[in-house]
């Protein structure tokens, strides 16, 4: 059994589940979205991985009146993209919700014309199942059967409803749009909701991220936490995401400014004490054919391996170099 590779081992059916990079970087107007596509780009040339989602956004990107133009302009810049370097682009695009009169011409301009470069399609303000069954045959008619879908989760009732939402099986993560959750409740959240703080601690606002986590990971998809508005402050930045990620389960955050991207990497990288441990469990476990172990004083057995394992996957997915015995396992 030595020889089996962990993520067989340890995830058993859960072993194919869709991994995504910490970070996902928004961007919708033309000048920004070739930007980040090349800072993309560099970063996976530098780092030989690609560390975060690039997401075009045709929802607050377009133009009012100008919307087939904007989604032309994202098949433009798809297609523009070199698809034959060594580490491939990751790309998604954010349509229009499902009930906007540019839903159906963006799905089948974008997916019609470049759906199998796309990584996903956000979908926003999704409120039930019936949105997502909606997009989903959207998705299918232009020709795009396998194109997992992102939804966006903005309002109490879509909270409500997240467990069925995240069940479904082309959604692959869940999103949480704090701004319009909080001014869809007539002025009863106040705006302090929606700063660095507010967001964190106002109660309703931490029952709706605590049910989007939930939901998600009930179904082994990813949540995503939404934006910092103070996209300038690297340490506000960091701080958000260190709290999204330990306090609230998120293992994914949105970006929409380049200079958001560090930190959030950053607060979503295991500390380097904790790799080193997790490669010390793997490593003897596997060597005992994943029989319980012994390690610093304390017995692990598989349940623990699994978690140390995942521990491995998050340092690998947020470019932490891997000691030598369990570096070969990401080769």
């Amino acid at each position: 059994m030595a020889a089996v590779h962990p993520r067989d081992v340890l995830l058993g059916p859960q072993a194919g589940a869709l991994r995504l990079p910490v970070c996902d970087h928004y961007a919708g107007v033309e000048a920004r979205m070739r930007k980040s596509l090349a800072l993309q780009a560099e970063w996976a040339q530098r780092h030989g991985a690609c560390l975060f989602d690039v997401t075009l956004d045709c929802e607050d990107g377009a133009p009012v009146g100008a919307e087939a133009e904007h989604a032309a302009l994202v098949v433009e810049l798809v297609r523009g993209l070199d698809w034959t370097a060594p580490v491939p682009p990751r790309v998604g695009v954010r349509v229009h919700p499902v009930d906007h009169p540019a839903f159906a011409s963006d799905v089948a301009t974008i997916v019609g014309s470049v759906g199998a470069r796309l990584t996903h399609l956000m979908i926003p303000k999704v409120e039930s199942l019936a949105d997502v069954e909606r997009a989903v045959a959207a998705v299918d008619a232009a020709g795009a059967p396998a194109l997992p879908l992102h939804v966006l989760i903005e309002s109490p009732a879509a909270v409500q409803r997240a467990f069925e939402i995240a069940a479904h099986p082309r959604v692959a993560s869940l999103s949480f749009g704090l701004m319009d959750f909080v001014s869809a409740h007539g002025g009863a959240i106040p705006a302090e909701a929606m700063t660095l703080q507010g967001q964190f601690t106002h109660p309703l606002v931490v029952r709706a991220k605590l049910e989007i986590a939930s939901a998600a990971h009930a179904h082994g998809k990813v949540p995503a936490h939404g934006v910092v508005t103070e996209f300038r402050d690297r340490a506000a930045v960091r701080q958000a995401a260190e709290r999204a990620a330990r306090e609230f389960g998120f293992t994914r955050m949105w970006s929409i400014h380049p200079d958001q991207i560090e930190p959030i990497l950053q607060a979503f990288r295991p500390p380097l004490e904790e790799v080193e441990r997790a490669a010390e469990i793997i490593a003897a476990a596997q060597a005992a054919d994943w029989a319980p172990i012994p390690h610093r004083g304390q017995l692990h057995d598989r349940a623990s391996f699994r978690y140390f394992w995942q521990v491995l996957e998050r340092a690998h997915a947020t470019a932490v170099a891997l000691p030598e015995p369990v570096r070969r396992h990401f080769s």
